[in-house]
Parts: C-alpha cells; structure tokens; sequence
C-alpha cells in the first residue's frame, strides 16, 4: 500500500510532463508545416513578378508598366513561359524552411513574452515578429542570393540550384553566400516587424468589433495584403541594396562601389537618383507584395487551425 501511494504520484507528474512536451513539440510542427505549406503557396503564385522585380533591381532598366511587359514578353518568345519560373527551385528550398521557422518562432516568441495574453501589447508583435525574421534569414540567406543569381543569369549559367551553389562556392568563395546579409538583416527588422504586427492588429480589432467572432479568409487576405503593402513599402530601399550586393559580378566585371552598403546606395543614389533608382520596382511591389503576404498568412491560418483540430480530435 504504501509503495504504491508513493509512486503513483511520479508516475502521475512524469506522465503530465511527458504530454507538456509532446504537445510543446506537436504545436511547434505544425506551426512549421503551416508556415512551410505558406510559403510555398505564396511564392509560387507571384513568381514571375518577382523574378521581373529582381531584373530591374539588379540593373540600370528604367522602370514602367510598358518595360515590365516588354521584358515579360522577351522572356516568354526567347525562352518559353517556364522561364518566368526560373530560380523557383531555389524560391522553394529558400522560402519553405524560412517560412517554417519565420512562423514557428514567432509563435513560440509569443507565448514567451506574452505568454498570458491572447494577442499582446503592439511593442510585443513588433518585437517577436523581428526576431522571427531575424532568425529565419539568417538560418536561409545563402539560398536567398542563390535564387537571386539564377533570376537575373541567362539560361545554361547554372544547371540548377546544387550546380549554382557548387559554382559560386568554387568561382567567388564560401564569403560570397552572405554578400549583402547586413542590408538583409538591416531591412528584415521593420519589415517582419511590421508586418506580424500590422496582421496581428488587424485580425485582433476585427475580434473587437465583432465580438469575438474569427475574421474570414476575405479579411484575412486583406489583412495580410495591408501588411505586405506596410512592411515593403519601408524597407524596399534595403531590398534593392542587398539585390545588386548578391548579384554582382554576374553579367561580368564586378562593380567596386557595390563593396558595402553606403558606397551601393551612393552609387544607385548618382546613377540613378532616388525614385527611379532606389524604389526602382516599388510600383510593382505593390501588387505583388500585398498579394504574397496576403497569401501567405492566410494559407497559414487555415493549414494551422485546420492542423490544430485534426491533432485535438486525436488526442
């Protein structure tokens, strides 16, 4: 009698701590896959501006409407409708784990600061979704510049996305993989920032005026939309920064006053003055921005909870 009163109680806590950590580690996951699963779906659908964006960021191309169809229509006649595509492969290998880690951390960063509050003081999101991007970027960003070179490289330079990296790794060194990290890092501080937190916000006023009621997917694209059109309208200078730091060198001669980031702006800054040079593309940003971000954390929301109640109906 007396052994089994003393061990039913360890047997009791070792049981309910075992479950805490499984069920630590299965929200963990499925945030992951949500966020994996998001990620995915947004680029895929906006990778042919995208990979227009990143021809003029990386090139003296005035920007307008008629240039961006002209160089849509060349890339279709000279090397087929697939080619607005190209560097998807390394978009997927990049943004699958950023996207997974970007949204785990986030949550997880969540429940830490705020760990009693549902949606948490605005300085908290802001916060957490820094750190989120912070962390993501930094674990991906050698596949970033690897998608970036095979956007902007004709097609032949570079087999696929291993042959790219074996390429790089021999030709400009292991270095050249986080050329141009400190703008990205520089820019994914606001950006992520503002984004989680103007989601967060919207999606945490709908709930006020609605007492309580989950704003649909209709609002939720919005929301994201709103927060894609926040986060890159501010950082986009740093975006076009960090794009000519990665893909110099790649039609030839590398540029010198692409070194850093002060002699990249001064550069962009007198070649091609402050519009048309360093918010070169932001036109187009707003389109496809607010569309991936929309995208992105809706397809997020609906794969989690749809996720959280297959785990709970199984449990």
């Amino acid at each position: 009698m007396t052994f089994k009163m003393s061990t039913t109680p360890k047997e009791t806590k070792r049981d309910l701590s075992k479950r805490r950590h499984s069920s630590e580690l299965l929200d963990i996951l499925t945030s992951m896959t949500s966020g994996a699963l998001a990620g995915a779906v947004a680029k895929t659908t906006i990778a042919p501006l995208d990979r227009t964006k990143i021809i003029f960021q990386t090139s003296q191309m005035h920007f307008s409407i008629k240039n961006v169809l002209m160089v849509i229509s060349n890339t279709v006649k000279e090397q087929g409708v697939l080619a607005l595509w190209r560097g998807n492969s390394a978009t997927m290998a990049r943004i699958v784990p950023y996207a997974a880690i970007q949204f785990a951390a986030f949550e997880q960063l969540k429940k830490v600061l705020s760990p009693e509050k549902r949606d948490g003081p605005a300085l908290t999101r802001f916060v957490c979704g820094s750190l989120a991007g912070i962390i993501a970027a930094f674990f991906t960003y050698p596949l970033d510049l690897v998608r970036a070179r095979m956007a902007v490289t004709q097609r032949g330079r570079y087999k696929g996305l291993l042959d790219a990296i074996q390429k790089i790794h021999i030709e400009e060194g292991t270095k050249k993989f986080y050329r141009g990290f400190v703008p990205t890092m520089l820019g994914i501080v606001p950006y992520a920032g503002l984004s989680f937190l103007t989601y967060e916000t919207c999606k945490s006023t709908y709930r006020k005026w609605t007492d309580g009621q989950e704003p649909n997917s209709m609002y939720r694209m919005l929301f994201g939309a709103c927060a894609g059109f926040v986060g890159q309208s501010t950082t986009y200078p740093l975006d076009i920064v960090r794009r000519r730091m990665q893909t110099d060198g790649t039609h030839g001669a590398k540029n010198p006053e692409y070194r850093t980031i002060i002699s990249t702006v001064k550069s962009v800054l007198r070649n091609e003055g402050l519009i048309s040079g360093l918010y070169k593309g932001l036109s187009m940003n707003w389109v496809k921005g607010p569309v991936a971000v929309g995208i992105s954390f809706t397809t997020y929301d609906f794969f989690h909870e749809l996720f959280r109640k297959i785990t709970a109906r199984s449990q």
